[in-house]
């Protein structure tokens, strides 16, 4: 099933979540459409490789014009219309940015696999709940209802001003018509009303500039404690939330509504700097014993000035990503000077940029979220660890020392972060049973409460009695489910965690032939299967093959690998004992879709491939010992090709065989 398949089969609260995403990010109609052939791109290697984001947004309006194609021939006119108007969109949005809609895309797909994977999940973690709170959707209102009050309010006050500018032009008119008159004139009855009536209009005009600037005083003080409380605290709960976003948390959607607070307000502050410059300039053309103008103009355009310069320094910030090719030691990186491991070393990028904007000139800058500079690949495990540490532990966006001292976290943190980790990386998310193995292997407990964890806990310190931490043993299983194994691990098929206790719970009353699949705990990056069958005496026995890492699978695909898989009885005759996948699927109705290639036969081969070569396929084969006597020393060796065991099989004697293909059952 598509991932957009299990999107639609979401409950109504999870599908808002969709609704609101792409309501902000990319058109839904498209998803729609597009859906197969959106999932089988790689847009998150795009997204780095503008020559491939050029290819994909290229591809993409070629399938989109097919749609129209299609759509056309249909005569759905309304539908017709939305696809022409959202190619135009998307061409128009992406053209000079291809890696953008690359981007935009993969945080779209990421996103849907969190959701999945939150669906899945019993309960709701506490990192995301403290995200999701009632009490921060109310400020979000609130901020949004204050800026439009606000930008109301300057609405009101540019009328006040251009009513101040009318009344002023008919004083000095009739005021100079006044200047004009004959000294006759001046002394009669219409001129000594004419002068009453410019009293009243200078009495007004004096009333409306005391008004205006008490007016725009209340806006300002408005605006400076929207800013200083609710506005600023808006945008750290935004960073906060882009740092658990950075480790595969939900991608909320609220920059762009603080973006739109943020310019509404700028846009504010600058039409009331220039109220008062209009003031200023009328001031300037006519004053008058007590004018308020001269008196309070000054002080309250600094105040504005002040907040447009704090505006603008608090909403520059780094939307995170940025993946740098290489970087040397120089101005634009800030690390810290502490004696640690490169892996722990946190580094902060640091932009800088200047704004001229009427008439001010602003300087900005700000810095990225802490990041790890590595020189090889093999570092990376570590220091993607050391990020998701941080941001788990801490509010703190630029602590650079943070690893002199390193909090300890709470389990049920690094339990959610775990799910975070397998629903952005490889598409589904960890439930509640496969969570409880993770805690047993960090609590070393069948049974924990929420406890706290020291980093060294989660990546210094080796497993009990193993040679690796337990984040290595984790990576190594997200690097095994990516390059082989990923189809069977989003169809859900791969229980994965579960402890070799647990399994046989799960087995000992299932059918003979019954197998689940888990990954190793004392192999690093290895997956094993385990299936139940009955002695002769009705005795319930398990068996498990040596693990499969990266290197067996690349010769052959794991489902290929169960399709085939056999084992030599007693009689010497190969059988597959595989039959239904764990609790009572049919293994080909579970893998069917995913074999690569046809059943592969142990017989003789009569006939010569091309070139004259016998063809072979390689098929895994144990032998399953009739006595008691424990599993030895797993084989390293490569499985048999059938024209190698059918030869071996006719001039050896079965227990030269025995001995020459011996694969015995490992521990796991």
């Amino acid at each position: 099933m598509s991932q957009w398949n299990q999107v639609q089969q979401l409950e109504f609260k999870f599908l808002e979540q969709v609704d609101q995403f792409y309501d902000d990010n990319f058109p839904m109609e498209i998803r729609h459409l597009l859906a197969q052939w959106i999932e089988n791109q790689d847009w998150e290697a795009a997204s780095n490789n503008e020559t491939m984001a050029t290819i994909l947004l290229q591809n993409l309006l070629i399938q989109l014009d097919e749609q129209l194609g299609r759509v056309s021939k249909e005569k759905n006119l309304l539908l017709i219309h939305n696809l022409k108007r959202i190619r135009k969109v998307l061409q128009g949005k992406f053209h000079g940015n291809p890696m953008h809609v690359a981007v935009v895309i993969s945080n779209c797909l990421r996103e849907e696999r969190r959701i999945l994977a939150a669906a899945n999940m019993p309960v709701q973690g506490p990192l995301e709940k403290s995200l999701q709170s009632s009490s921060v959707s109310e400020r979000q209102r609130n901020v949004e209802h204050k800026v439009a009050a606000i930008k109301n309010s300057v609405q009101m006050t540019e009328q006040d001003t251009k009513y101040l500018e009318d009344l002023q032009d008919e004083f000095d008119y009739r005021y100079k018509t006044i200047q004009t008159m004959d000294q006759g004139d001046k002394n009669s009855a219409l001129m000594n009303q004419e002068i009453l009536t410019l009293q009243e209009m200078l009495n007004s005009l004096d009333f409306k500039r005391k008004e205006a600037l008490s007016k725009m005083t209340q806006i300002v003080n408005e605006t400076d404690l929207l800013m200083n409380n609710m506005l600023i605290e808006e945008l750290q709960d935004w960073k906060r939330r882009q740092q658990i976003a950075c480790i595969g948390g939900p991608l909320h959607n609220g920059l762009d509504q603080l973006q739109n607070c943020f310019t509404l307000l700028a846009e504010s502050l600058f039409q009331l700097r220039r109220q008062l410059e209009k003031l200023e300039e009328q001031s300037t053309k006519m004053t008058y014993e007590g004018d308020p103008v001269p008196v309070q103009r000054t002080h309250l355009l600094e105040r504005v000035t002040f907040l447009i310069y704090n505006l603008f320094k608090n909403s520059f910030v780094v939307e995170r990503h940025l993946q740098p090719k290489e970087m040397k030691s120089s101005a634009g990186s800030k690390g810290n000077e502490g004696c640690h491991m490169v892996t722990e070393e946190l580094h902060s990028i640091t932009f800088e940029t200047q704004i001229c904007l009427y008439g001010l000139t602003i300087d900005l800058e700000t810095s990225s979220l802490p990041v790890v500079m590595i020189s090889n690949v093999s570092q990376l495990p570590n220091a993607w660890a050391s990020i998701i540490w941080y941001n788990v532990s801490t509010n703190d966006s630029q602590n650079l020392i943070f690893f002199n001292n390193p909090p300890s976290a709470t389990l049920s943190q690094l339990l959610e972060v775990m799910s975070w980790q397998f629903s952005s990386y490889v598409g589904r998310g960890l439930n509640s049973d496969q969570l409880n193995m993770l805690a047993e292997k960090l609590t070393v407990q069948s049974t924990y409460s929420d406890g706290h964890l020291t980093w060294a806990k989660f990546c210094k310190e080796h497993l009990p009695g193993k040679s690796f931490t337990f984040w290595t043993w984790l990576e190594a299983i997200l690097d095994l489910i990516k390059k082989h194994i990923l189809p069977l691990w989003i169809d859900g098929y791969v229980m994965g965690f579960v402890s070799k206790e647990k399994e046989r719970l799960l087995l000992k009353d299932k059918m003979p032939g019954t197998f689940l699949l888990r990954f190793s705990e004392s192999h690093l990056g290895g997956i094993t299967f385990t299936w139940v069958d009955h002695s002769e005496n009705g005795e319930v026995r398990f068996h498990s093959v040596e693990p499969y890492n990266k290197g067996r699978l690349s010769a052959l695909p794991f489902a290929d690998i169960l399709r085939d898989y056999k084992v030599i009885m007693a009689e010497n005759i190969p059988e597959n004992p595989l039959k239904y996948l764990y609790p009572d699927i049919p293994k080909d109705k579970a893998f069917g879709k995913h074999y690569s290639s046809q059943p592969c036969e142990v017989s003789r081969p009569t006939e010569r491939g091309d070139k004259g070569y016998v063809p072979s396929v390689f098929i895994p084969i144990s032998t399953i010992r009739s006595d008691s006597a424990e599993p030895q020393s797993p084989s390293d060796l490569l499985p048999m090709s059938p024209s190698v065991y059918a030869v071996l099989r006719e001039n050896l004697s079965p227990t030269t065989i025995e001995t020459a293909m011996k694969s015995p059952y490992s521990a796991e």
